[in-house]
């Protein structure tokens, strides 16, 4: 291949593989950028045309910003920033659209008590991200005598009416992604990982370890159907669940359950009753460092509300955060499960009708929000959020490695985007004291 900017034969994985010359780090980190955000968004299209919800102009711009990282296209910074927030705008629109077709599809999620544990029986253990599979799962195994339990980003399941009124569907197991090696092994039925966030198993659950479609692993069984009938047998010969009751938790805060509470939040608000708003979730991983968001939710005041999303919830949703009292409607939990990441759009939609019923922008709302990130979907959300003009974002643990530092302080300059300090304490304190 020819460079034309280097004006030689392409020499590096730079001019291969992205279109550019490796003398020009800036375009090459965003073109990254770019593709990530790109990838993460046709994650979450994936789930929406499973939901019959599609969007051609969607459709013509992942074709649009792929041809713009192809060899020779274009080596201008601000058309790539162009495109990296349009990138983020068009991934807002994919986020409707997987709202509108799960509250179509299962009806609207409300606050919902789940039982975490397991129930003597046999059971088959759900996770990564998709709820057509575990509907079709629930109709087909209805009268087998086996339970379905959920894991991981799949919790918000039993907020959602059409999936919750399966009696079998009774309960959830285990955490965030990072942890299915343990909780796999130790969990004796078979396993459905119906997207990503799944990990190469351990030999000691391999082969009950079934995948969906373009999921799949060394030694698992890949289902290219929704003819689940292998992975209900499976169950039925796997030794049973013991009886082990764990705890229960309250989960299904969709943005139409708190938007619900607005004029009480308001008032909260106004009478000096709810100071500050917290988004602390995201993607959540295993090295070190994460304990930043556990310490920073737990510290974080009591005249505030936590809301939180994605597997990064798994990081902070141990800590008993507490009530706090909004006149009309008694008390409210103050940490609220909004969902999956596929949910970011209703944090998003909180924030935008807080803003309106405050007569101000969302930069001037009491809100801090704190993301941890880990791959691609977290990607497409930070960029939706730069492309509404959220400024003043803390993202970490670490600063994405495909950023150059001259990227990063455009985004800084710009969004006033922010690093996760090495003290939370810290961190919390100059959040709060910025809007008071």
């Amino acid at each position: 291949m020819y460079c034309n900017q280097c004006e030689q034969t392409a020499h590096g994985t730079a001019c291969v593989d992205v279109g550019v010359c490796g003398k020009d780090p800036d375009i090459q980190s965003l073109q990254e950028t770019l593709l990530y955000g790109v990838k993460g968004m046709c994650a979450y299209a994936h789930h929406a045309r499973r939901l019959g919800m599609v969007d051609e102009e969607v459709d013509a711009f992942v074709e649009e910003a792929l041809f713009a990282t192809v060899t020779n296209v274009n080596f201008d910074l601000e058309t790539h920033l162009e495109l990296v927030m349009e990138c983020g705008q068009k991934n807002l629109r994919v986020m409707q659209m997987l709202d509108e077709g799960h509250t179509k599809r299962f009806g609207t999620p409300s606050p919902a008590t789940v039982f975490e544990g397991t129930k003597a029986g046999p059971g088959i253990l759900v996770t990564g991200h998709d709820m057509v599979d575990l509907s079709d799962l629930l109709e087909q195994s209805a009268g087998s005598g086996v339970n379905i339990y959920t894991h991981g980003e799949m919790l918000p399941a039993h907020t959602y009416p059409g999936l919750r009124k399966h009696s079998h569907l009774v309960g959830h197991y285990g955490g965030a992604w990072q942890k299915q090696r343990v909780e796999f092994k130790e969990f004796t039925g078979p396993v459905l990982a119906t997207t990503n966030c799944v990990l190469i198993p351990k030999e000691s659950y391999r082969d009950r370890l079934f995948t969906t479609r373009v999921t799949a692993v060394p030694g698992g069984t890949r289902l290219t159907s929704n003819d689940f009938s292998a992975v209900i047998e499976k169950a039925k010969k796997c030794a049973p669940l013991p009886d082990a009751p764990g705890k229960e938790s309250m989960v299904g805060f969709h943005h139409g359950a708190i938007l619900g509470l607005a004029d009480k939040i308001v008032a909260a608000v106004k009478a000096g009753k709810l100071k500050h708003f917290f988004v602390i979730g995201g993607c959540d991983g295993a090295e070190p460092g994460r304990n930043y968001f556990s310490e920073f939710a737990k510290n974080a005041p009591a005249d505030s509300i936590i809301l939180t999303l994605g597997c990064g919830k798994y990081r902070i949703r141990e800590h008993d955060y507490g009530t706090i009292e909004l006149d009309g409607a008694g008390p409210v939990p103050r940490l609220l499960d909004m969902g999956q990441c596929n949910d970011a759009y209703g944090a998003i939609q909180v924030a935008v009708a807080l803003s309106k019923a405050f007569d101000c922008s969302v930069n001037d709302l009491p809100l801090t929000i704190v993301l941890s990130w880990f791959e691609q979907k977290a990607v497409a959300v930070l960029l939706t959020l730069l492309s509404l003009g959220v400024k003043g974002i803390r993202i970490g643990p670490a600063a994405p490695a495909f950023v150059t530092p001259n990227v990063m302080k455009v985004l800084q300059d710009k969004f006033d985007l922010r690093l996760t300090g090495g003290n939370p304490l810290a961190d919390l304190k100059e959040s709060l004291a910025s809007v008071a």
